[in-house]
């Protein structure tokens, strides 16, 4: 650990990951709390499914844009600062949201929660790369992803409850706590992480200087297509699976929230096996197996849903083992993502999860536009990202050995 930030004796490494975690967390439950409440906006703000679609992708857009901001401007003034600011827009709009009456409203608003949002996911992991450095940040940001986990895990069975017992405003309200307690959290356990300000991060011509330095680095490029495509699959299930399971299969808010649970299983059995495997196998070896493993259990869906095995089994099944995928090889993608750039860490922590969102939102429209409330366009998606990164993983194996 970097003997950069004074934190006080009785604030441990556990501490710092938990605190992290809890603000890391506004990205999955502002994405998946209201997800069992899709197929009742539909019907509540007089819309159809594609139109309920894109309060989803809009987040992502949002998501993807505020990081270019957040970024920059946390390396200049600090990580706490700006962090405060973008958890004050989160939770004023998250009243708004709670409020509005119509589709077009409810796409705005998403669009300003987006932005206040993203400050908690992008600064946390820049704040994990000012206190760690090298495997030692895959490891924490592992532990950071397995605590977050069960935000995930349990986000839509709150939703589902929520929505039946009170509507789906109720979710937004819960947004709204949640952001309070992060944003006491932040200002009262945190310390200023950024011990190396850079006076020049946020001019304009250095700003492009930067972000063009990071964007031609290779190893930035491949490990971020990784964490995107890894990323992209996991939006493709977010963006359709309520209205194939819910709808197509006739599974209750209640139900759909706790088989969301299952798959998250996935995803925390994924992280711990990256925390704890990470220094005895390495990490790019760990990326390896979670590339394999995302392609073959979104090949295995696609071919399940084309041979017309349309049920829950055969949809969760392959994307539980997806989800170990998730989290056996994003947070050691991020971490070597970010990993070159210990003086614009929070530079390339913004540009990575732009990429990762706007490829994530494209998924999200195309899956949108082509969903015919079948799993198929849904685990066709999936298929292509785990692919995807597949190919792009034996493609960073390559680079990495040339620079051995």
């Amino acid at each position: 650990m970097k003997n950069t930030v004074a934190y006080p004796a009785t604030l441990s490494t556990t501490k710092i990951i938990i605190s992290i975690a809890l603000l890391v967390a506004l990205g999955p439950l502002a994405t998946d709390m209201y997800l069992p409440a899709l197929p009742t906006l539909v019907k509540d703000l007089n819309t159809d499914a594609a139109s309920v679609q894109i309060t989803l992708s809009i987040y992502f857009f949002g998501f993807a844009i505020g990081q270019l901001i957040y970024g920059p401007l946390s390396d200049r003034f600090g990580r706490k600062p700006v962090l405060q600011f973008g958890l004050i827009v989160f939770v004023l709009s998250s009243v708004i949201a709670s409020l509005t009456t119509s589709i077009e409203t409810l796409i705005a608003v998403r669009l300003l929660q987006a932005l206040g949002g993203c400050a908690g996911p992008v600064l946390g992991r820049a704040m994990v790369r000012d206190l760690f450095s090298g495997e030692e940040a895959g490891q924490v940001l592992s532990h950071i992803a397995s605590s977050m986990a069960l935000a995930p895990a349990i986000a839509p069975v709150i939703g589902g409850l929520l929505t039946v017992a009170y509507g789906w405003q109720a979710n937004f309200w819960f947004l709204f706590a949640y952001g309070l307690l992060a944003l006491g959290v932040l200002t009262f356990s945190l310390s200023e992480t950024n011990q190396q300000k850079n006076p020049d991060a946020t001019k304009v011509r250095a700003l492009f200087s930067n972000y063009i330095q990071i964007a031609k680095h290779q190893q930035w490029q491949l490990y971020t297509l990784i964490c995107s495509l890894i990323f992209a699959g996991l939006f493709a299930f977010l963006s359709a699976s309520s209205f194939v399971l819910i709808e197509f299969l006739g599974v209750s808010e209640l139900q759909y929230g706790l088989l969301f649970a299952v798959i998250v299983m996935g995803y925390i059995i994924g992280s711990q096996l990256s925390a704890r495997m990470s220094k005895k196998l390495g990490a790019f070896k760990l990326i390896r197996f979670g590339c394999w493993l995302a392609m073959i259990s979104g090949l295995a869906m696609l071919g399940l849903s084309l041979i017309g095995s349309t049920n829950v089994v055969s949809i969760i099944a392959p994307h539980f083992f997806f989800m170990i995928a998730v989290g056996i090889s994003m947070p050691l993608a991020m971490a070597g993502a970010l990993n070159p750039f210990p003086d614009m860490a929070g530079a390339a922590s913004g540009l990575l999860g732009t990429t990762q969102m706007l490829i994530a939102a494209g998924f999200g429209v195309i899956i949108g536009h082509w969903n015919t409330g079948t799993p198929t366009v849904m685990a066709a998606g999936i298929a292509f990202a785990g692919v995807s990164s597949f190919m792009v993983m034996k493609r960073l194996k390559y680079v990495l050995r040339t620079q051995n």
